[in-house]
């Protein structure tokens, strides 16, 4: 009798043990694909907009490093719904943020440097450094 309540047991604590580490990785792949799926939102938002003049051209920051800034630097055209792309990209930063915190994310904590400026060429905006 008591060999078969250890078993029941044991089987019981590695159902847990095995159940807690499958759903971690799984959460962490699911808040990953999160990302992605906004990401890939964001730049197809500004793959839509064309420039014809420099001054339709400016940059955003992208990404939240677990050190803090961004990772860098979007270039946009300003023919896109530029209210929709900043909801986008703070709403990305925001959960960034959070998924480094969670997951316990690292990274260097090199500064990024940031564009001087923008340009168009070809109908594509562009960033100067």
């Amino acid at each position: 009798m008591n060999i078969l309540k250890n078993t029941f047991k044991t089987i019981a604590i590695m159902a847990i043990v095995f159940s807690c580490s499958n759903s971690s990785a799984i959460s962490q792949e699911e808040d990953r694909n999160e990302l992605d799926q906004l990401q890939t939102e964001i730049e197809l938002l500004i793959s839509k907009g064309k420039c014809t003049k420099n001054a339709e051209c400016d940059f955003i920051a992208f990404g939240s490093k677990p050190c803090g800034g961004p990772w860098g630097y979007l270039v946009y055209p300003t023919t896109i719904d530029v209210d929709l792309l900043k909801i986008k990209v703070a709403d990305y930063n925001e959960k960034e943020t959070a998924y480094n915190k969670k997951w316990g994310i690292a990274s260097d904590c090199m500064v990024v440097q940031r564009p001087t400026g923008t340009e168009c060429n070809d109908g594509i905006c562009t960033a100067i450094y």
